[in-house]
């Protein structure tokens, strides 16, 4: 089934590399194209069996989302966000995922975790109000995941949860006017004063401690994956994806391309550039080959039912930024390289360019926070975090 998913996505790539100037300049990924990824399946992968999805070994799903963004940065973005967080929804109680899944098992969820909401304790659950940027393709979802603070007495924080919230609760604001990862129309999301019954919501601390209602339905070892490890490869693997796919067109475009200074010649010929595109290219394989391991590693331990070892999660979130840390570096090399033909818009280094440093700023991406952890942990330090 997964090698069927991947197949699909292949024969997509034509199609999503066409539009992706289109996407750039729109500012949205269509509604045409989510559909077409729908039905290759690549949204069902990491969903629960029990809702119509496959419960694929996650780095199929990776797989496919660097592919994709290969072919478009917004695309392979929007479909990466949108595509993980089915794996989020099944660590909820089932009646949120039967609240979501139950009509409809193609429907889509969107998320802003930002803890910016305020839930106010009320019988049954809580009221919730906020205003949350930069919710990828929430244009295409019916629900949105969002992080949200208890609010005690005299505005005391007493916990950090994430909240399942349907689309008729909140307003969407278009304001994404931003130079990188344009099409993916991270937009913002309002909500004044709605209800969330406590079925809705999930605590961040019993999600990093790997437990919750969701494991008791979904015994599966994908639910048993921290939630660290697969958000956070969710948000590095498109640009990992992007700048492989700038490479290989990148040496398409510059093997006949002749210098018109510098004494001309073929630009192949060139020292500098032969240095450059190794450079890149052995970022690019150390950013995949990191990324994979982890992933298999866990994954396998997962499959034995075996406990994961705090220090593979550290390393999991290690490599993960220093994956975006390597697919900028790549990126850069190839910008520079490539000279002023890269400067025009349109150009698909350029837009590249863009979109991998867009995607690097995301909160996940913070190189300094992530290390800093695996440094506390490799000192024997306690480490306490939910994002591990």
């Amino acid at each position: 089934m997964t090698t069927d998913v991947l197949s699909a996505v292949r024969d997509l790539l034509p199609t999503i590399a066409e539009a992706a100037a289109k996407v750039d300049e729109t500012g949205r990924v269509s509604d045409q194209m989510i559909h077409e990824l729908g039905k290759a399946g690549v949204f069902r992968l990491l969903q629960p069996k029990r809702y119509g999805g496959t419960e694929s070994d996650p780095a199929r799903f990776f797989d496919a989302v660097r592919m994709i963004s290969g072919a478009c940065g917004s695309t392979g973005w929007v479909t990466s966000v949108l595509g993980v967080h089915p794996w989020h929804l099944a660590l909820f109680d089932d009646r949120a995922q039967s609240d979501v899944w139950e009509r409809d098992n193609d429907t889509l969820v969107s998320s802003a975790y930002a803890p910016v909401g305020r839930l106010h304790p009320v019988e049954g659950g809580y009221r919730l109000s906020g205003e949350w940027h930069f919710s990828s393709g929430c244009d295409h979802a019916a629900w949105a995941l969002l992080g949200a603070i208890v609010v005690g007495e005299e505005g005391r924080p007493l916990d950090f949860l994430t909240v399942l919230v349907p689309r008729s609760d909140y307003r969407i604001r278009d304001v994404w006017d931003v130079m990188g990862m344009r099409g993916t129309a991270s937009n913002e999301i309002s909500i004044v004063d709605c209800f969330v019954p406590e079925y809705r919501t999930k605590s961040n601390y019993e999600t990093a401690h790997l437990r919750g209602a969701g494991q008791k339905v979904n015994r599966g070892p994908l639910y048993r994956l921290p939630f660290a490890t697969i958000f956070t490869t969710a948000v590095a693997s498109p640009g990992v994806g992007i700048v492989a796919g700038c490479y290989e067109r990148y040496l398409a475009n510059m093997r006949e391309r002749v210098r018109l200074s510098l004494g001309g010649g073929k630009f192949v010929h060139d020292q500098f550039a032969q240095v450059a595109i190794a450079r890149a290219s052995s970022e690019i394989d150390a950013a995949i080959l990191q990324l994979e391991r982890n992933v298999r590693e866990l994954w396998e331990l997962a499959l034995e039912g075996e406990e994961l070892p705090m220090s593979m999660r550290l390393r999991a979130r290690r490599d993960q930024v220093r994956a975006t840390e390597r697919a900028v570096e790549a990126m850069d090399l190839l910008f520079k390289s490539a000279g002023g033909h890269s400067l025009f818009r349109g150009n698909v280094i350029e837009r590249a360019w863009r979109d991998v440093h867009a995607g690097s700023v995301h909160v996940a991406n913070e190189a300094e926070r992530a290390l800093a952890l695996f440094g506390q942990g490799a000192f024997g330090l306690p480490v306490e975090d939910n994002l591990v």
